[in-house]
């Protein structure tokens, strides 16, 4: 059984824990609400350029000079996987759920026959996939000395891809991020970057309802000047939304892990507590009966 020193101890040092994860949480609050508000300003941006994207490659997809940002090269044999996760830890299963959804991508690939690469943003992402596919993994890029996502961190993330894709050292490229839903769900998500996936124009009664029906537009210059513009555009925009979802989903996890350390911190104290009480009162008990003891043989 421990003694009322060893117990002390442990309680002060679960205090001590506690403080810490009270004030983790503390600060996750506090950059959640600027993440989440950086998100939500983000989406409707990379949503309307995805549509004017979808509307103008729908005429283009058939082209036999259509950009290869769009169709692609042809080929389905080397493929990309770009592994978005965090600097930090103690965010709950925020960097393992995305390195789990990779690593599902990837054992699939492999047994197709393709031949995959890997690149990794964040070190704990990299630090997952290390043991088992560290021979497919080309660079990390860390982030850890950037205090606010932009259009800055975003867009060299954007350049190597293209520039990989204009050597012909693959053919698709496949994105994997968490989505912010809220504090406690976040939704991993696979994006597939190049070929460009874009959304299909609505018609009907789906047009009507969005709005589009009867639009006619007119494009200067051309759909395929705008589109060779506007692709390699896209895919920096996708990578910055990418980054803006999990510094939110992020910081939402590390909340929720913080909150519940703090909860069983609290749960372990009063175990303790209660332990403590209890072999003080017992350690009182038995001086209490070795002194009657002594008396009584006097």
């Amino acid at each position: 059984m421990p003694s009322l020193k060893d117990l002390r101890n442990r309680i002060d040092s679960v205090k001590s824990t506690q403080k810490i994860t009270r004030a983790m949480q503390m600060v996750a609050a506090s950059k959640l609400r600027r993440a989440q508000e950086a998100v939500e300003a983000a989406r409707p941006y990379a949503e309307r350029m995805e549509t004017v994207l979808g509307s103008l490659a729908g005429a283009m997809m058939d082209q036999p000079d259509a950009p290869k940002l769009l169709v692609g090269t042809g080929k389905d044999e080397t493929h990309l996987i770009v592994v978005a996760t965090a600097e930090r830890g103690l965010c709950g299963a925020f960097n393992s759920s995305i390195a789990r959804g990779a690593m599902r991508k990837i054992d699939q690939l492999q047994a197709e026959g393709k031949t995959v690469k890997v690149l990794c943003v964040g070190t704990k992402g990299a630090t997952q996939l290390q043991r088992a596919y560290g021979h497919l993994m080309l660079e990390t890029v860390e982030l850890s000395g950037t205090g606010r996502i932009s259009f800055a961190e975003a867009q060299p993330i954007a350049e190597q891809i293209l520039s990989m894709f204009d050597a012909g050292e693959f053919d698709v490229c496949t994105l994997f991020y968490n989505r912010f839903k809220s504090v406690i769900s976040q939704i991993v998500t696979e994006l597939q970057l190049v070929p460009a996936q874009l959304p299909e124009i609505p018609e009907g009664e789906q047009a009507l309802e969005a709005g589009l029906q009867g639009a006619v537009y007119d494009y200067e210059p051309d759909e395929e000047t705008i589109l060779r513009d506007l692709l390699p555009r896209n895919l920096s925009v996708q990578v910055l939304r990418a980054l803006l979802e999990n510094a939110a989903s992020e910081q939402g996890a590390r909340m929720s892990a913080m909150d519940n350390a703090t909860r069983n911190a609290g749960d372990l104290i009063d175990s303790l507590t209660l332990n403590y009480n209890r072999t003080r009162q017992a350690v009182i008990t038995t001086e209490l009966i070795e002194i009657i003891s002594g008396a009584e043989a006097l």
